[in-house]
């Protein structure tokens, strides 16, 4: 069955001032569940959690439900869900905990295709200890990522592999299973950044070999945080610095301060309008959750096609990378245009297709571009024929014109 995309775009109070939304990868537009879920948590009766009160009685089944909501979404243990303020914060604060374990001639690996976020702390982190850092490389023309290529730069002394779910900037969908089971062979741990994959496809962090996973529930519909999810006795193990009164119990260790209870609310709120996006409620909400991800990548891989097709039938405009498996993202720029320039004109005409380098940065110069990068489009549940066809048409007008 397909997705009832009449339906879903109803659920979406930014989709009523007509513009066709390409900036998902950046951020998703938010469906009134989830907004209402914030303020009802906000204006019915909030506290620190505790055991006493209604509303620290409420506050702690918040973080609870929070916890249920994102094991069933990644494939986890709710016990092993960890919140933060963005998964950059997240993954620094991890980078420097797990740092203490690492000294002269360890090897920390981290990949050319990934997202900053996924790069940086562990570079900084490694300097910090005296560790090493390799890179994992990937093809510059088709943007995979293989095991090959990150089995070259594995050795006995590799502590931690960094890689991708999903690149940000070209779709690309790394092998994490095998990548993971080539990394546990030398003893390495495994950290996925799962932020751009998660909103594309149905996530089992256990069953793919992942040590961490994580992800952003701001780019599936929910509010601005971060999420990183372990296995709890390997949170066990790890001491980050804390507050002396703060608990010491995982996964609340890692949890610096009070949580943002009205965005976790919002986060399971998420949860469920996906779990409810492959129709009517029914069984549990791990089931429901992959069955709706079936029925989105289908929707999502229908319309990429008529994009892809459609961008590379234009003169001038060239798409970057061909995986061989990626999410409905694409990079692209058009002869004789800034990407500011292209950015601008679909904007005018209605079409959020923003440029850059998306702090892919390493990506970026690997491919041959300049910092500046070039225009993303990414597909959402809520895209239609007709908003690719309004970009398409966009990008057209430009491309006719020809090189200044």
């Amino acid at each position: 069955m397909r997705l009832d995309t009449d339906r879903i775009r109803g659920c979406f109070p930014a989709l009523a001032r007509g513009v066709a939304h390409f900036d998902g990868p950046g951020g998703s537009q938010v469906p009134r569940q989830v907004a209402r879920a914030v303020a009802d948590t906000l204006c019915g009766g909030i506290a620190n959690r505790g055991t006493v009160t209604a509303a620290e009685l409420r506050a702690d089944t918040v973080v609870r439900e929070a916890r249920s909501a994102m094991a069933d979404l990644l494939g986890c243990r709710p016990e092993g869900v960890v919140f933060a303020r963005s998964m950059t914060q997240a993954t620094m604060d991890l980078a420097r905990a797990l740092a203490g374990r690492w000294g002269e001639g360890d090897e920390i690996v981290v990949t050319r295709l990934d997202h900053d976020a996924n790069i940086r702390p562990w570079i900084i982190a490694a300097e910090a200890a005296g560790a090493t850092v390799r890179w994992a490389d990937f093809d510059p023309v088709t943007g995979d990522l293989t095991v090959d290529d990150v089995v070259a730069v594995l050795t006995p002394r590799t502590r931690l592999v960094a890689v991708t779910a999903a690149s940000n900037l070209l779709g690309t969908r790394p092998d994490v299973p095998a990548i993971a089971e080539a990394a546990h062979a030398v003893g390495a741990l495994v950290y996925v950044d799962g932020v751009h994959l998660t909103p594309h496809a149905a996530v089992a962090m256990t069953d793919w070999g992942a040590d961490f996973y994580a992800c952003s529930p701001y780019k599936f519909f929910g509010p601005h945080h971060g999420v990183v999810a372990a296995a709890p006795e390997l949170l066990e193990t790890i001491r980050p610095d804390k507050l002396l009164p703060s608990t010491d119990a995982v996964p609340e260790r890692f949890e610096l301060g009070t949580l943002p209870y009205e965005t976790l609310a919002g986060t399971t709120a998420a949860v469920d309008f996906i779990a409810d996006l492959g129709g009517p409620p029914a069984g549990e909400r791990r089931v429901r959750l992959l069955e709706s991800m079936r029925r989105v990548e289908a929707h999502e891989e229908e319309l990429f096609g008529r994009l892809l097709d459609g961008l590379t039938a234009l003169d001038g405009v060239v798409p970057y990378g061909s995986p061989e498996r990626r999410t409905p993202t694409v990079l692209f720029s058009v002869a004789g245009c800034t990407p500011r320039e292209v950015y601008e004109h679909l904007a005018r005409l209605g079409v959020n297709a923003p440029a850059g380098n998306f702090y892919a940065i390493e990506a970026v110069r690997h491919i041959g571009l300049g910092e500046e990068g070039a225009v993303r489009a990414g597909l959402a549940p809520y895209n239609t024929v007709e908003d690719v066809d309004r970009l398409l048409a966009g990008v057209a007008e430009l491309a006719s014109r020809g090189p200044a």
